[in-house]
């Protein structure tokens, strides 16, 4: 017999509300703020910007916000996928790789060079 999950029932339905998560404001603000952090040149995984807004397995809900934000109301070329990965696709994958060798970000083959230009963020300085 094959399972279709791994994952206890609970789990599951974790992951499901997760991905159902409602549009939150405090929780967009939040996102916002963490991005607004990092500087020129750095980078930060979209896991990295949830949890350092308090919002740890909400990295989803990061990435939505940044692809329905106005342009430039946020520096999206900051935000990448787990270990430095470019997640999108096609000319907008091109437009965020040139955006970030522009700040100065280099690149080992297709993944930016997390161990030197990855940004640790201060979540004291991201409170209220």
């Amino acid at each position: 017999m094959i399972r279709r999950s791994t994952l206890p029932v609970d789990a599951r339905e974790a992951a499901r509300k997760l991905l159902r998560a409602p549009k939150d404001a405090r929780r967009d603000a939040a996102f916002r703020k963490a991005i607004r952090q990092i500087p020129r040149g750095k980078v930060a995984t979209y896991g990295q910007v949830a949890a350092a807004a308090g919002y740890p397995l909400y990295h989803r809900q990061v990435a939505q916000l940044l692809r329905t934000s106005p342009v430039g109301s946020l520096a999206w070329q900051r935000v990448l996928g787990s270990g430095g990965a470019i997640e999108l696709q096609g000319e907008a994958a091109l437009e965020q790789r040139m955006r970030l060798e522009m700040e100065g970000v280099r690149f080992r083959g297709k993944c930016v060079d997390m161990a030197v230009h990855q940004h640790r963020f201060r979540t004291w300085e991201l409170e209220d």
